[in-house]
């Protein structure tokens, strides 16, 4: 031991826990690692129906996104020691079938999908946000500037989604509101479990 009793720590990629509100990071963390892999196989089954398609290009760019997003949150749940939810295999089918699905109504049904998740994300990343201010923006400085930049990027993609006429498909409202009510289960259950 160093002198005057001190243990000696080494270097890690981890975060030190003095003063942060474990459960609600842990929350955070988890949940957003696992809507990333979410999006990620979402984003797969679109490209598995549609890649060789005019839509494909479009769609492996957001893909690229949100591969760099999981990569992240896969480095911030081990710096801030986060278990993964226990359904990433359920997500990891549920998210294939979801963009798969989507992309079998055609580019329309792709990006209705796009638009419908990416403007769940963005508001549930807002909720985070404001949930990290109140708590100390100064200590969660560096997590509110990734939760940021990640909110813009989903909002860019559900803007990309309705440009690309999204609001075209067939039963776009009905086809929405499903979509969000499964990311809103979702957001809830990988929070928790």
């Amino acid at each position: 031991l160093p002198a005057g009793g001190a243990s000696l720590r080494l270097c890690s990629a981890r975060v030190a826990q003095e003063g942060i509100n474990k459960p609600v990071i842990d929350r955070i963390i988890r949940v957003d690692h696992a809507g990333e892999y979410g999006a990620n196989r979402i984003y797969a089954g679109q490209m598995a129906v549609l890649g060789r398609s005019s839509v494909g290009p479009i769609i492996q760019q957001m893909w690229n996104q949100e591969k760099d997003h999981l990569k992240k949150f896969s480095e911030l749940m081990v710096a801030y020691r986060v278990r993964p939810t226990v359904l990433l295999p359920f997500w990891n089918v549920a998210g294939f079938v979801l963009g798969a699905g989507s992309a079998l109504l055609g580019r329309k049904g792709a990006m209705a999908c796009t638009v419908a998740v990416e403007e769940s994300i963005s508001e549930h990343y807002n909720n985070q946000i404001r949930t990290l201010i109140e708590e100390d923006p100064e200590k969660y400085k560096e997590l509110l500037q990734v939760i940021k930049q990640f909110r813009d990027d989903e909002q860019e993609h559900h803007d990309i989604g309705l440009e690309h006429d999204a609001e075209a498909t067939p039963a776009y409202s009905v086809l929405k509101t499903a979509i969000q009510l499964g990311c809103k289960a979702a957001i809830f259950l990988s929070e928790r479990i």
